[in-house]
């Protein structure tokens, strides 16, 4: 794995789109302890709740994996939508990668998070996220449709698409996209589909001779279940290496295209017919947004640099596990 890795070198630019958040991080030690607080202070007509950890980060599915492919070295072209001060957020994080980073950012309302960071009574360090998804919701074919724009398309070596799940117009973009690049590697990373469930399971049927790979968690995962009808025939107990392997086998069968599976536990790849599982590296959790992106950056490398699904898996989880045990990334 190391020596393919050292010798990898990707002739070509991967195309990372659509969106862009501004993210604040807060984190409490538990939610009962922030409802308790939120409570006092109503009672009494309201105030400051000080002394909360914060910080304010660049975020957004597709913007997290553009960085971590740049980090790695690739050349990226990211597409996106914000406003002046997310252009220039976004201009001033990946100017230390110089030319290996091309930004389209067409003008508009970027997204903006709170997530809060807690552990819960299963004693799991979890986010939940609050979220305006700006103009990220109506990222269409329209907002990549210049000539330029289809050249750069044309000759990617890779297309990630990020957070359908909050893109109305996901769908539509993915066709767009995918047979507007028929040589390249075609990625999907729907992110949270709850409210749409069915809806994706619909559009993954039409769209699953066009991708490559489906990235999920083990909540899209559950979602996706669900919406099939296969909830109850399988275990929706994810933190079982066996139910994770029938999952996403039974999954890869289902829609008929490769999945690749990131857990708390691990990680599982299966195309319908074999499957694999690999164990998540242990580590003290400093921060979770965004770790799931990351994962897919280092997914990526490793099928663009030829690693079979197991060292691909391990590679994944150990870049995950360096950004998940790290303050700054």
């Amino acid at each position: 794995m190391f020596e393919k890795l050292k010798q990898f070198k990707l002739d070509g630019t991967i195309v990372v789109l659509p969106d862009f958040f501004l993210d604040r991080i807060i984190k409490i030690n538990s939610k009962d302890e922030l409802f308790k607080m939120i409570d006092s202070k109503a009672t009494t007509g309201g105030g400051s709740i000080r002394g909360i950890s914060t910080s304010d980060i660049k975020g957004g599915n597709a913007v997290n994996v553009a960085y971590c492919l740049a980090k790695m070295g690739l050349s990226v072209t990211l597409f996106t939508v914000a406003n002046k001060i997310g252009t220039s957020v976004l201009h001033t994080t990946f100017s230390k990668f110089g030319d290996s980073v091309n930004l389209f950012v067409k003008n508009g309302k970027h997204g903006s998070t709170t997530s809060i960071e807690f552990y819960d009574s299963k004693e799991k360090y979890v986010n939940v996220m609050l979220s305006d998804v700006g103009d990220n919701k109506n990222f269409g074919s329209e907002m990549v449709s210049l000539p330029t724009d289809l050249d750069i398309i044309n000759t990617a070596k890779g297309v990630v698409l990020t957070n359908w799940g909050s893109n109305l117009k996901g769908t539509e973009l993915a066709h767009y996209l995918f047979n507007n690049s028929q040589n390249a590697f075609h990625f999907l990373d729907p992110a949270d589909i709850e409210t749409r469930k069915e809806e994706f399971r619909d559009s993954l049927k039409k769209l699953n001779s066009l991708i490559d790979v489906l990235s999920i968690n083990e909540n899209e995962c559950t979602s996706l279940l669900k919406a099939s009808n296969l909830d109850s025939k399988l275990s929706l107990d994810l933190n079982n290496i066996e139910s994770v392997k029938k999952v996403v086998k039974r999954l890869s069968s289902e829609f008929g295209l490769k999945i690749d599976l990131h857990t708390r536990i691990g990680a599982a790849w299966s195309d319908g017919e074999d499957v694999l599982f690999v164990n998540s590296f242990y580590t003290v959790p400093k921060k979770l947004t965004g770790s799931g992106d990351c994962w897919d950056a280092a997914d990526l490398i490793g099928y663009f640099a030829g690693l079979d699904a197991t060292e691909r898996l391990v590679f994944s989880n150990a870049y995950a596990a360096l950004y998940i045990g790290s303050i700054e990334f």
